[in-house]
């Protein structure tokens, strides 16, 4: 179950993924617009999916492969004959001058911030001053593009590779940075230029009026006498799946909340409370020994995420097989958790997330997500809409396997125990600082390695307890947070003083790309 064409009468911009990444970011960038995206993976791509949504333009994302490798993606050329506006972005581009007769070559590439020059001036660069910084992540790059079919735009000031194309007679452009991402300044003006300037696309999109949509859509595919269970964390995601089930189905949702002894400090009393408060009573099952057992001498990140996915799943089908009439499974699944999992053909798996692509077939359920489509913004609009209070609705998020992947190495109750305190730490301070609420997430993690220390004159060997502080729109890019230093002093003293194992605290300062936000 999905949502799909919620408002039929809005203009649409259609998405075709290449498996890249950023191609969720995109579709997020034109929604902050209010224009409605649809993504369709480019072997789905037909003239009859073209009729059906009939959109305003179609942007064609970036993608991991090289327009030469054998079985790369590629789509038929009369895409570009529809006469409506097509962006290529990254993998797009290259694509659209391969169609056209160019050349693409593998090059020195261009990796991070870059410097471009526009050498002729366009409507999509409407905004853009001579040159300008752009966010570039590739190798191969567009060496020659036909004169009479296409006219340069731009290049970049150090190798003076081509950055933007035009097609000569139509509104069909290429760009070979990524203006979705925020390194690129002034992306978001382009992407603007392109939807609403070029393409002429109505602003009408609005994700807090789908709730209606939404809850039709899980009335009409849930039997009168069918129920639907519903795992509940206390993040939005699954808080708000859970409202709109319960808002369509009533009583015949059968929530559940599973204790897996890696929540935060005082988690499972705040959720609890949180839930009832918004007329959810679930099922509350403390599983913390069963979960900790079978981690135990586990170190790999991947297989802890495993175990625990498939321990949930066990628990489920315990509940399943007590109640003859729970035929679905609720999750909380969003676009950053799909494309995350590479279960998208064509794209690179970054890390699996229990929640997708991986219900076990033995589970006997069918599966149901209905905010499968929307962004963490356009959730917590829906949150606000259904009465979540504020303060929770903007919670930071929290990955399913809990602390499992804020502890590199073998999960242990000593280490489980500092990070659980540490983060309770990080949290309070930025929330007396008034911080909090401008940071996407903020954690500890801890890992093995120990540091030499001297507490109370005397010589100790503790642990490092590292603090990861990003800031984000939507999870899929992030930069770690510039906080005050009196602010980090003061999370390094607590850490170490009310924590006798830690003697040195860290503080990680890559952003997402090239790391990921979570450790594991």
């Amino acid at each position: 179950m999905s949502i799909w064409r919620p408002y039929t009468s809005v203009d649409t911009i259609l998405i075709v993924n290449f498996g890249g990444q950023y191609t969720h970011l995109i579709s997020r960038r034109v929604r902050e617009l209010s224009v409605y995206t649809e993504i369709v993976h480019y072997y789905n791509l037909s003239r009859d999916v073209i009729d059906s949504i009939k959109p305003r333009a179609i942007i064609l994302s970036g993608g991991p492969s090289s327009i030469y490798e054998e079985n790369a993606p590629r789509i038929d050329s009369w895409i570009l004959d529809l006469g409506i506006p097509v962006l290529g972005i990254c993998y797009g581009h290259q694509l659209i001058a391969s169609m056209i007769g160019g050349r693409v070559e593998r090059g020195y590439g261009e990796y991070g911030r870059t410097r471009i020059r526009i050498i002729e001036r366009d409507p999509i660069f409407d905004g853009w001053s001579s040159e300008e910084d752009v966010w570039m992540s590739h190798s191969d790059y567009v060496a020659y593009i036909p004169s009479d079919k296409a006219k340069i735009l731009a290049v970049s000031v150090d190798k003076n590779y081509i950055a933007a194309f035009r097609l000569i007679d139509r509104s069909v452009y290429g760009v070979q940075f990524h203006p979705e991402v925020i390194h690129t300044p002034k992306g978001r003006k382009l992407i603007e230029n392109f939807v609403i300037g070029i393409a002429g696309a109505k602003p009408m999109w609005n994700p807090g009026n789908i709730i209606e949509n939404i809850v039709n859509e899980i009335r009409s595919t849930v039997g009168e006498d069918e129920k639907v269970l519903c795992a509940v964390s206390g993040g939005i995601d699954s808080t708000t799946t859970a409202l709109l089930v319960k808002k369509a189905i009533g009583d015949r949702l059968v929530a559940v909340f599973v204790n897996h002894g890696l929540l935060r400090e005082g988690e499972a009393e705040e959720v609890l409370n949180m839930l009832r408060n918004l007329g959810i009573n679930p099922i509350y099952i403390d599983a913390s020994k069963m979960f900790l057992d079978a981690l135990k001498g586990v170190r790999d990140c991947e297989e802890k995420r495993r175990i625990i996915g498939e321990l949930f799943a066990k628990i489920f089908k315990d509940i399943v097989e007590s109640d003859k009439f729970i035929k679905w499974l609720a999750q909380g699944t969003t676009y950053p958790d799909v494309i995350e999992s590479g279960f998208v053909p064509g794209a690179d798996r970054i890390k699996s997330h229990h929640n997708v692509a991986g219900l076990p077939s033995w589970l006997g359920l069918k599966l149901l997500e209905p905010i499968k489509y929307l962004y963490k913004d356009e959730v917590r609009a829906i949150a606000l809409r259904l009465g979540v209070p504020e303060d929770w609705v903007y919670r930071h998020p929290f990955p399913g396997p809990g602390l499992a992947v804020r502890i590199i190495g073998e999960i242990t109750e000593e280490k489980l125990r500092i990070v659980r305190r540490a983060s309770k730490i990080v949290e309070e301070e930025l929330r007396r600082s008034g911080l909090y609420r401008r940071v996407w997430q903020a954690f500890a993690v801890v890992g093995d390695d120990k540091w030499v220390g001297v507490k109370g004159d005397r010589r100790a060997v503790g642990y490092i307890v590292t603090i990861r502080i990003v800031e984000s729109e939507d999870g899929m890019t992030a930069d770690w947070s510039r906080i005050p230093l009196d602010v980090l002093d003061n999370i390094a003293r607590r850490i170490t003083s009310e924590i006798p194992e830690v003697t040195m605290v860290t503080y990680a300062i890559t952003s997402k790309p090239p790391s990921t936000i979570e450790p594991c």
